[in-house]
């Protein structure tokens, strides 16, 4: 109850500055397992990292009063915010999402021009492309089907524990205990799963984290993992803080696909949920990223009552002009994120609350495995989504493995139970003992919500912090 008076205290501080703030702003501008592929892949890294240290930074944001304390409580870090709305030298930046009349979104920038860009994309391109011929096609296995009759064909891999933000539905406020680097995978390792996965019938992988960006060789992994023939979508998801110096070198080693998570578009809110500074950042990297030309560039939105809850209307107006998805996702229970029933808001209510505000929204088709339920509002660009994990889940259609930063793979986000595929690979087990592991997993995996009732259940039970399974 404290928790959720100093939430509410919180918020009514950062309404007050958001109210002073400007009625809108403008969103700115902006392997294989063979060896020898692993190495290409490395050079890859290692020379985008080089290019990419030559580029010029973007220019520094006015300087604005010192943040609350890490531990700090939500109302102190909503008075924060507050007295940073007061005395910040520029306007709040206001985040409604909507250009003003007659403004268009950003034009496109130009391709990179920076110092070291071309050079970065070519040197990648070339890397990659060597780690495809250095290395073989993956070895056909039957596919991963459960006792429901569900294939598999997404991974979602976890490069690292570690992240540059401390939010608070995922990161307990005294942290965790991250894993030895010694215990968590290397590049080859990671690229000699992912080819097993792919060799028996994954099309699709998604990197995440931690944050993913803080992995220094995070381009290698990626080249490697876009030489594997047979995988058609290799996606990432970030915080966003790092991504815009990343785009280039990214996009040329291969990646298809961006999901970015934003829960705020107010900057001293920002702080309170993240606990750090950087939103500015974020915003410019997602719209950079619209601009660079991925497949899908997606923005992940956890809605938590007394927090974010009325910002989902703003949110939405990001998807007026911008072909971007803007998903809202249900707060769900893992450890140590202090869940509670009082800050869950169901997507019903998001729904309604939207529609109250624009009016009719036209449903739109999904793909059978969907985890989000897509709207459009008529005449925009965008869509938006809702990710019912808690009060209308999607397991019926799951088909997502995980495999986490130190090598277990979890067959459902919400299960406990996991399988070592580290300590197979470290033991000297073979590739076909590796796909016996992960195949006898997934014949185990239950039918939904990893054998639990419900969100209450899912909150008493025992899981990883959402940090160390991977987001």
């Amino acid at each position: 109850m404290l928790l959720l008076r100093g939430a509410t205290a919180a918020t009514a501080a950062v309404a007050a500055a958001r109210r002073a703030a400007p009625t809108c702003y403008p969103l700115p501008p902006s392997l294989t397992p063979s060896a020898a592929a692993a190495a290409a892949a490395a050079a890859a890294g290692r020379a985008a990292s080089s290019t990419a240290a030559a580029w010029a930074p973007p220019a520094p944001r006015a300087a604005r009063p010192a943040a609350a304390p890490p531990h700090a409580s939500l109302a102190e870090v909503g008075a924060a915010a507050a007295a940073a709305a007061r005395s910040s030298p520029a306007p709040l930046r206001r985040g409604v999402g909507v250009d003003p009349p007659g403004r268009s979104p950003p034009p496109p920038p130009p391709p990179a021009t920076t110092p070291g860009g071309a050079a970065a994309s070519e040197t990648v391109a070339a890397a990659a492309s060597a780690a495809a011929s250095a290395g073989v096609a993956p070895h056909r296995t039957p596919p991963l089907d459960d006792t429901f009759g569900r294939t598999h064909t997404y991974l979602r891999i976890s490069l690292t524990e570690r992240c540059n933000l401390r939010c608070r539905y995922c990161m307990p406020a005294d942290g965790v205990a991250l894993t030895p680097p010694a215990s968590t995978l290397t590049t080859p390792e990671i690229t000699r799963l992912a080819s097993l996965f792919v060799g028996a019938g994954v099309t699709k992988i998604r990197l995440t984290g931690g944050e993913p960006l803080v992995r220094p060789d995070v381009v290698a992994v990626v080249a490697g993992l876009a030489a594997l023939p047979g995988l058609t979508s290799l996606g990432m998801t970030t915080n966003g803080l790092t991504l815009g110096r990343h785009l280039p070198a990214l996009r040329s080693a291969g990646l298809t696909a961006l999901n970015v998570s934003l829960d705020t578009l107010v900057p001293a809110r920002f702080e309170l949920i993240t606990r750090r500074r950087g939103q500015g950042r974020v915003l410019d990297a997602m719209d950079a990223a619209l601009a660079a030309g991925f497949a899908s560039v997606k923005l992940n939105v956890v809605v938590m009552r007394g927090v974010n809850e009325d910002e989902v209307g703003d949110f939405v107006g990001l998807t007026r002009d911008r072909p971007l998805d803007v998903r809202f996702i249900e707060y769900m229970p893992f450890g140590g994120n202090a869940w509670s029933d009082a800050r869950f808001v169901p997507y019903a209510e998001m729904l309604g609350a939207i529609a109250e505000r624009t009016g009719a929204l036209e449903r739109v088709v999904d793909d059978p495995h969907d985890t989000c339920k897509h709207y459009r509002v008529p005449g925009h660009a965008g869509r938006i989504g809702f990710i019912s994990s808690m009060t209308n889940h999607f397991c019926g259609g799951c088909n997502r493995l995980r495999l986490t930063a130190d090598g277990a793979l979890k067959v459902c986000l919400f299960g406990s139970e996991e399988v070592s595929l580290r300590d197979v690979m470290r033991g000297g087990g073979t590739d076909e003992e590796l796909a016996a592991t992960v195949r006898a997993a997934v014949r185990r995996k239950h039918y939904s919500l990893g054998g639990k009732k419900d969100r209450h259940e899912l909150a008493r039970s025992d899981n990883r912090p959402m940090i160390t399974i991977g987001g």
